[in-house]
């Protein structure tokens, strides 16, 4: 007969792991005294230089989460940047800065990052300014496939996902319930990828505004900011104000 402890019970007695009580209390009431990670969503924005394009979509789409939560639940959604050959620690350029003060975002403290593999892992979702870009990121591996489009045709395919079909958000949670919903939101565009195709190439596509003059600029920040509206709203349920 094996000994007891050793998951071999004797007449009237508990089976319990061959841990010592004392350590075994000890681990169930460390464990339940450990904090919870909050759950996180990770949107990654990419461009060329990340100079131009991705801090302008970037910020844009901070202030747009902030203008449509109020900051409430905006913790579980990570907004972030980089570039395909990335300027490492450089301003975004002059002109980038006064397109998003027009609409009343913060371009302050902003460096440009160079696209690492370790930025591809961590983001669950990969919005880029064009097709080349997407190329790039895929090809990098990772899984990235699924979770990678063309900023323009992430919006073409949520527009056509019935809100309905995705989680409500819930204000009972920490995060607002936003992080599911946008799991979700992502599964249901990779799904119809296939199925709505851009009615041409350059409909997916935003152009580098870099070296041009101020009103190029301020087209392409009108051309993202449009772009974003419908995202943001898909990804927290909450419409632009009018």
């Amino acid at each position: 007969m094996a000994p007891l402890g050793r998951g071999i019970t004797g007449p009237g007695e508990t089976a319990f792991p061959s841990v010592p009580p004392s350590g075994y209390a000890a681990a169930v009431q460390a464990r339940a005294a450990a904090p919870v990670a909050p759950a996180r969503f990770r949107i990654l924005h990419v461009s060329t230089g990340n100079v131009c394009r991705s801090p302008i979509t970037e910020r844009l789409h901070r202030h747009a989460l902030d203008l449509r939560l109020g900051g409430a639940g905006c913790s579980g959604l990570v907004v972030e940047s980089a570039g395909t050959w990335g300027h490492e620690g450089a301003p975004m350029e002059t002109h980038a800065a006064t397109v998003l003060a027009d609409y009343g975002a913060d371009p302050a403290g902003f460096l440009g990052r160079e696209l690492l593999d370790e930025h591809v892992i961590r983001a669950d979702l990969v919005l880029t300014a064009t097709r080349d870009h997407r190329a790039q990121v895929i090809s990098m591996g990772h899984s990235a496939g699924l979770r990678t489009f063309t900023l323009k045709e992430f919006n073409r395919l949520v527009r056509a996902i019935d809100p309905a079909t995705l989680p409500e958000p819930d204000p009972q949670l920490p995060d607002y319930g936003l992080v599911e919903r946008a799991r979700a939101l992502v599964g249901a565009a990779a799904a119809l990828r296939g199925w709505l195709l851009a009615p041409d190439p350059e409909s997916d596509e935003v152009h580098d505004p870099y070296g041009a003059p101020i009103t190029f600029f301020r087209s392409i920040g009108d051309e993202i900011n449009q772009a974003l509206d419908p995202v943001v709203t898909a990804l927290t349920g909450v419409p632009a104000r009018a």
